[in-house]
């Protein structure tokens, strides 16, 4: 295994280590219908259930809805373990390392409760955007981290480690 994979694999375990270990402490903490705790002006912390994906679009209460979104996940995540492995770039690496952590934690979540634990409500002016976990800010980072790595990173264009100026003047690797 590549040091790159190394890292993104590392990236992974901590990622579902704090990922789980928090949503244990939540269940614990918080009874069905205990009231928001604020832990910061525009955080609170507010135990949720998700039955669907991002912001509860799609939301499943049936066995055969959940089991489809598990087997999507896992589908998803094998494609980015291939991923992982391939790639040469250790930001990339600890970019998907995240996004498979992440989907890691939020599908042992729906084989264990049928649903995601969402704890982290994000308020401001008395709006409330979105409540959400460790498992979801690991995926958004590292979708921006791949962002950045496209933009910017190593073979940002061709994946070749090239500069785009090089690859314009045909000097690619």
């Amino acid at each position: 295994m590549s040091r790159a994979a190394l890292i993104g694999a590392g990236v992974a375990a901590v990622v579902v280590a704090l990922d789980q270990a928090t949503k244990i402490a939540m269940l614990g903490a918080f009874g069905d219908d205990s009231p928001p705790k604020p832990l910061l002006p525009f955080l609170d912390l507010n135990l949720r259930l998700n039955r669907g994906v991002s912001f509860s679009f799609f939301a499943q209460q049936s066995k055969l809805g959940v089991d489809f979104l598990i087997a999507f996940t896992l589908a998803v995540t094998a494609v980015l373990i291939l991923w992982l492995l391939r790639t040469r770039s250790q930001l990339a690496a600890l970019a998907i390392g995240a996004i498979i952590g992440g989907a890691i934690g939020n599908v042992a979540d729906r084989f264990a409760y049928g649903a995601v634990v969402d704890f982290l409500d994000l308020h401001a002016f008395g709006r409330h955007f979105f409540v959400f976990n460790i498992a979801d800010a690991a995926i958004n980072i590292g979708v921006a981290l791949l962002l950045i790595e496209a933009a910017w990173g190593q073979g940002a264009a061709k994946g070749d480690g090239a500069s785009a100026g090089d690859r314009a003047k045909g000097l690619g690797r």
